[in-house]
């Protein structure tokens, strides 16, 4: 029997499509798909019992898929095709109310594994996942597109995206839509970059039928005007959320959830925000109650390294120094 998405997420996302909104809706996914495009080096470094650091390993990262899903602090675990095989071997999606997701594309844009300088190119559509397989484990996948403003370049992208959706449709798969900004500079004339990519996203999906509509967006940052704007388009039928992108400090990953929620974004879908986080469980706690009013961004950074410390857990970074602001884009906001 095929997999489906859990009531717990289509429940927010009905409301959210409603306009009966509340903090409480916000989703939040963790994107465990990072082998599918850095292979071993994505996923860091692991300790043994003996303190001894060595390369995390598959079983490593599965495990700590696990332990995120069994917090109950998820909606969604998305995660490379062979990872939610074994997810589902170890039967731990059937005890889970998290929907599980997985990555169906993997443009050469994020090829991104030690000595690769594909990410200096801009990105060739592919896929290696495929859909039958996919679907017999979940009921959601992420398709990612990147516009470059080049006519034959984002018209290829386009191409492969309508034959992507044809065939999602047939397959059952229902998906949601990464965009990413273009990994080197672009040439977009007198409009800054995040108009230009808001203008791509709507476009390319305005010729799209309901059936076929990504469920949800994942795409950068780029400031609260590019937020509001997008956000506020067409409340209904497009839902946006945020991609993670660098770890940064813990207070980047509290204003970005925080922003991206007061200025109508509604999903968060963090990677590295979350995995390289010494205690990932209490990040995505805090980052839950930063988006319903229970606590401001400073005040978050400052529990999360007294919970390090009640845990005899090492920070990476010293309070004063996690208590900055690293990405531009976040700064306006933040003092």
């Amino acid at each position: 029997m095929a997999a489906d998405i859990h009531d717990r997420l289509n429940g927010k996302l009905s409301r959210i499509r409603a306009g009966d909104y509340t903090p409480a809706d916000f989703i939040i996914a963790d994107a465990k798909d990072a082998d599918m495009g850095g292979g071993i080096g994505a996923l860091g470094k692991s300790t043994d019992d003996d303190g001894t650091q060595r390369p995390a390993t598959a079983a490593d990262y599965r495990a700590a898929m696990t332990g995120m899903m069994e917090s109950g602090l998820v909606d969604i675990m998305l995660t490379s095709l062979s990872s939610a095989e074994a997810l589902h071997d170890g039967k731990i999606f059937a005890s889970s109310d998290v929907t599980p997701a997985i990555r169906l594309n993997d443009a050469t844009d994020i090829w991104g594994f030690r000595g690769a300088t594909y990410r200096d190119s801009a990105a060739t559509p592919f896929r290696t996942a495929r859909l039958d397989q996919a679907r017999r484990l979940a009921a959601l996948g992420l398709y990612a597109v990147t516009f470059y403003n080049e006519r034959d370049l984002d018209l290829a992208t386009l191409t492969a995206y309508r034959e992507f959706r044809q065939q999602a449709g047939q397959a059952g798969m229902a998906h949601f839509l990464e965009v990413f900004n273009p990994a080197f500079a672009i040439g977009t004339g007198d409009a800054d970059l995040g108009a230009f990519i808001n203008d791509a996203i709507v476009r390319c999906l305005a010729g799209v039928a309901a059936e076929e509509r990504p469920l949800f967006l994942k795409m950068q940052y780029n400031g609260p005007r590019a937020m509001a704007e997008l956000a506020s388009y067409d409340p209904g039928n497009l839902i946006v959320g945020v991609l993670g992108g660098a770890a940064g400090t813990t207070r980047d990953t509290f204003e970005l959830v925080a922003q991206t929620e007061r200025f109508g974004g509604r999903v968060a879908l963090f990677g590295r925000k979350i995995y390289e986080a010494e205690d990932a469980v209490e990040i995505v706690r805090l980052m839950r109650a930063v988006v319903e009013g229970d606590i401001g961004t400073v005040a978050a950074v400052k529990s999360y390294h007294d919970s390090l410390a009640g845990k005899n857990i090492r920070p990476a970074r010293q309070l004063d120094d996690d208590l900055w602001v690293t990405d531009p884009v976040l700064a306006p906001e933040a003092e």
